[in-house]
């Protein structure tokens, strides 16, 4: 063994120096969530919908992971994570890097982007700043619309604290009795039923000098705050402050003693609406000492839970400001464009009573015969593909069965209807709705049960795991034969957020393929234990261990005197066992990039370790959400795609599929997609040794390159429309 094999095969990689927490890893990705707001070369309203998108992302990032944290600290959990903290530990470094984030947020919307919106004619303004016109028409407005919803709610000696709703956003009243002078404290709810930004008429807009606004408005809160006299007929106000409360939303249901698993669901989005224990409480910078300690101890919260808000709370309903009609004010619109492979595709027309396909050319069918497709969302138009895949082999009368997983969906799903025409015409549907898909649950009730009533067969998943792999078998009858045809993508079958997130499919009828997904639908509706397949990479089962093995096989190459290539695509990377595993592949030799939007556990660049990895994150206009896996193999190229990113939840508790690409100009593709990626200077970031990001900028004399604007240009060039 050499010197340096011998030195590097002496080093622990399961340090805990070697790794980066997850929760701080995900506190970054936030950042550079909020820097597109801070970046002056994204758009106004782009920027307010960032700041939106920021906020919006920490509620949930409270609501489940500081509160599975919390859970363990009341637990007396003293498991380390891998970078080597306790539950505590991380609480407290979660507190210490976000309170700056946050300040960083609120100073952005209250110096700076309110007075640029200003310069646009839009005026978010505060009610004290009203002219005394404006304040007529707003308490008229109180009274004919805010003031019948509103509940005041005492709290005293006879009226016990009320429960606060989770992310409801309240005013903390104190009034004080003209007889006794005696204070009194109440809490006044502002309904989420109402806009949360409250918009003047037209003849009203006008602000100082601009008589031309093109929007003028104020917080609901304030209007209800300066009219809360109504509310309390013979009591003096003496102030008001608002606040607003994140709770425990993460489910808990026993699987194991649910006789029906979709009843016990149920029962704990019931519990979700209010929320379990309180886990951050976020308030005013000007609320006084005494009043934030009566809700720390009502709420049963500490120091630590308790965030200043030096503006508005809740700054999420930002996303009310995309509704102004200012397209100059956006990123420039995109539509999904049908690439030219796609475009001798005849088109279901829903409702057609004779159920035929009509229209010239080619069914979808013969077009994947021909060859392997790989379409690329948002960029490829995801109804004129998918979704047209889908609603062709509902209407088909050669297709015999159709079989699907659907993990989220939009609420008022095309495909849903698709697959409920596919029953009525007699076709045999089954579909796996993942009842546990976090936030959709609710969403995915409704669809099961719509789906059950048409005659489909609904499984609802597998105790123990999430289903979140992304397939669709199709059976159809042939010449006597049965060909099976599939698609296995890395997103959700969602029109909706197929145009928001970048995501992969491929449709095929190989055989090995179509074999591999009829015995996987097997697993997940019956009894079948199968764990190996043709081609599949599958999880629980066989991912973890061939993904691992793929990077030894690198590495190994590169120890016999060849060279390793790796270019991995994904959400995350959280999983200790593959990490370890690119660690041994880097010693090696094997030249690593990694594209990861989110959370990376892993760290870069260190000397003897990590030298030969490199780790950037795209944020961009898209939510990257595709997953691609690039193998050098000594020549004999392989490249993957797939639902599965490198966590262990994916690969250890997630039904997951990942597929191979036969097809070598697909793969081809692939590999262009990637190395567009990793040339991007607009919207990459590098991740550095101490767990920093730097964002890339292009230099001087260099064009600057945005991976997700050259897909778009891509994308029309493919429809022939450049």
């Amino acid at each position: 063994m050499s010197q340096l094999n011998m030195a590097t095969s002496n080093i622990n990689l399961k340090d805990p120096k070697y790794y980066f927490n997850r929760e701080l890893s995900w506190l970054e990705f936030n950042y550079r969530v909020l820097h597109e707001s801070l970046d002056e070369r994204t758009p106004l309203l782009e920027r307010l919908k960032f700041l939106a998108i920021f906020s919006s992302n920490l509620d949930e990032f409270f609501m489940v992971r500081v509160a599975a944290l919390k859970q363990q600290v009341q637990a007396n959990v003293i498991k380390l994570s891998p970078d080597g903290l306790t539950p505590s530990e991380q609480l407290i470094t979660i507190r210490n890097r976000l309170r700056p984030l946050v300040k960083e947020q609120d100073h952005l919307f209250e110096y700076t982007l309110r007075s640029l919106l200003i310069a646009q004619g839009i005026y978010l303004i505060n009610y004290v700043d009203l002219d005394q016109e404006q304040r007529t028409y707003l308490h008229q407005y109180f009274e004919d619309y805010i003031f019948p919803v509103l509940t005041p709610l005492a709290v005293d000696p006879s009226h016990p604290f009320p429960y606060i709703s989770n992310l409801s956003l309240n005013l903390a009243v104190i009034v004080r009795e003209p007889d006794t002078n005696e204070e009194r404290f109440a809490r006044v709810k502002v309904p989420q039923v109402l806009p949360r930004f409250v918009a003047l008429p037209k003849e009203l807009r006008h602000q100082e000098d601009d008589q031309t606004a093109l929007w003028t408005g104020v917080p609901l809160e304030q209007v209800i705050a300066h009219n809360l006299e109504a509310l309390f007929p013979g009591m003096i106000v003496q102030e008001c402050h608002a606040f607003r409360v994140t709770r425990n939303a993460d489910l808990s249901v026993e699987e194991d003693e649910a006789d029906d698993l979709l009843l016990a669901i149920e029962q704990e989005l019931r519990k979700r609406h209010v929320g379990k224990s309180a886990v951050r409480l976020e308030i005013h910078t000007s609320t006084p000492e005494s009043i934030k300690l009566r809700l720390m101890e009502d709420l049963e919260l500490e120091e630590i839970d308790i965030y200043d808000i030096d503006g508005l709370l809740g700054l999420k309903d930002l996303f009310y400001f995309m509704s102004i009609p200012r397209p100059d004010l956006k990123d420039p619109s995109w539509s999904a464009v049908v690439p030219t492979f796609l475009q001798r595709v005849k088109e279901v027309v829903d409702g057609n009573e004779d159920g035929k396909i009509e229209g010239e050319g080619e069914d979808i069918f013969s077009l994947i015969r021909h060859s392997d497709l790989l379409v690329h969302h948002p960029y490829h138009s995801f109804v004129a593909s998918v979704q047209q895949f889908i609603t062709q082999s509902a209407y088909d009368p050669d297709v015999l069965a159709i079989k699907m997983t659907l993990y989220r969906t939009s609420g008022d799903s095309p495909i849903v209807n698709a697959l409920i025409t596919a029953a009525e015409n007699g076709k045999q549907v089954a579909v796996l709705v993942e009842l546990k898909a976090r936030f959709d649950e609710e969403n995915n009730i409704l669809w099961a049960r719509r789906l059950e009533q048409a005659g489909v067969h609904v499984v609802y998943g597998l105790v123990g795991l999430k289903t979140h792999t992304k397939v669709i078998l199709v059976v159809r009858r042939e010449s006597n034969k049965m060909r099976r045809y599939v698609h296995i993508g890395t997103g959700n079958y969602n029109p909706k957020t197929a145009k928001l997130y970048t995501d992969l499919g491929l449709l095929t009828c190989r055989e090995e393929l179509g074999a591999d997904l009829t015995d996987l639908f097997n697993f997940l509706t019956g009894y079948s234990r199968q764990k190996s397949y043709r081609k599949l990479l599958v999880a629980p089962f066989s991912m973890r261990d061939r993904m691992i093995g793929m990077i030894r096989r690198e590495a190994e190459h590169c120890r016999n005197g060849g060279s390793g290539r790796i270019v991995a695509k994904m959400n995350a990377l959280v999983d200790s066992p593959i990490i370890e595993a690119l660690y041994k592949a880097s010693q090696a030799g094997v030249k690593i990039d990694l594209i990861i939007r989110g959370i990376c556990c892993l760290r870069p660049k260190v000397e003897g370790i990590s030298d030969n990895i490199n780790v950037i994150s795209i944020i961009g206009r898209f939510l990257e959400h595709s997953r691609i896996f690039y193998f050098h193999n000594g020549g004999d190229e392989e490249i993957y795609i797939g639902s599965a990113d490198w966590m262990t939840r994916n690969l250890s508790r997630r039904v997951e599929a990942i597929t191979p690409i036969d097809d070598p100009n697909i793969a081809k593709e692939l590999q262009e997609i990637l190395g567009i990626m990793l040339a991007d200077n607009r919207q990459a970031w590098e991740l550095q040794t101490d767990g920093s990001y730097i964002q890339r900028y292009s230099s001087d004399n260099g064009p600057e390159q945005s991976s997700q604007n050259i897909f778009m240009e891509m994308a029309l060039k493919s429809a022939g429309n450049v």
